[in-house]
């Protein structure tokens, strides 16, 4: 029997999905963070959570991690590729392996056909797409010095400046100062942003937050309320950019959406409304995950089309 392999690596953990030939899943398996390969003790810890994540799968499918070749495998790593294409292939036997992003599996997920345009919006933003020519197109992620819009650490990030410009007297009453000082256990807006810049409070973790800005929103502080209008704003703009790049005005195109921040009712329907104001535009909820879209790549990189089961 022939295998494949696809493998989802992110910020928040690591899953793998084993397929046989056909299409038939055979077992999946899970395991811990694996972005960053660059240091030594990065390097160790990409090999540790992608091959318990793969025996994870294969236990599960009834296989022999030690002795199983796969015909092709797709990994799509959060941070992108190019630093980590040597070390998978150097723990897994595969005869065909390619190493992408995680929005190019999310897509490959989220449409029947792979094509289509995906916007994430976990910690941080992206949007990419890819049109029935095989062209591709992103916009966003750059970041969250720099970029993010819309993203979770985004949200929390303007609504805690929203609590310092109401802690000076330059920013109107919002819910938001008190959310805040009770989840970090600030005496103040000031002591909070303090508390960002410490080894306490990585971006993963104050990502965690934006949830008490969508529940603050939902109360109907007005603050918030604007701040999720905005960040469905800003991502709707990054699939209007895609979408200008690979389609003609009026065109059909599919637009998924995955990540976090979609869970905010307020972000979604916001959102959809907006891009939906395109004409040809149908934003639909992701039909798999992004393991699943890895699958489905490492399929298609040896001209195979199957259909998950």
């Amino acid at each position: 029997m022939t295998y494949f392999l696809g493998v989802d690596g992110g910020q928040s953990g690591t899953k793998a999905v084993i397929g046989d030939e056909s299409g038939q899943v055979l077992g999946t398996g899970e395991a811990g963070p694996c972005n960053h390969a660059g240091a030594h003790e990065g390097r160790a810890k990409l090999e540790r959570v992608v091959t318990a994540s793969v025996s994870a799968a294969c236990s599960q499918a009834g296989l022999d991690p030690t002795a199983i070749r796969f015909e092709a495998a797709c990994f799509g790593m959060s941070g992108g590729p190019e630093d980590k294409e040597a070390i998978l292939g150097s723990i897994l036997r595969i005869g065909r392996l390619t190493v992408t992003n995680d929005a190019v599996i999310a897509l490959a997920g989220a449409t029947e056909t792979g094509q289509g345009i995906i916007t994430i919006a976990g910690t941080g933003s992206i949007a990419f797409g890819r049109n029935a020519e095989g062209r591709s197109a992103r916009a966003g992620g750059w970041g969250y010095i720099f970029g993010d819009e819309g993203g979770a650490f985004d949200i929390v990030r303007q609504a805690l400046r929203a609590a310092l410009r109401m802690e000076e007297g330059w920013g109107v009453q919002t819910a938001l100062r008190a959310v805040i000082l009770d989840a970090t256990r600030s005496g103040s807006a000031n002591e909070a942003v303090h508390r960002m810049y410490t080894a306490d409070w990585p971006r993963d973790r104050a990502a965690k937050l934006a949830p008490l800005v969508d529940a603050a929103a939902a109360s109907g502080d007005a603050v918030a309320m604007e701040i999720l209008a905005n960040a469905a704003a800003q991502l709707a703009l990054l699939a209007a950019s895609v979408r200008g790049q690979l389609w003609q005005a009026g065109d059909a195109v599919e637009l998924a959406y995955i990540g976090g921040v979609f869970q905010s009712r307020i972000v979604l329907e916001r959102f959809r409304m907006l891009v939906e104001l395109e004409d040809g535009i149908r934003c639909v909820a992701p039909q798999r995950g992004p393991a699943e879209g890895a699958l489905l790549e490492a399929y298609r990189s040896v001209g195979l089309r199957a259909i998950l089961k």
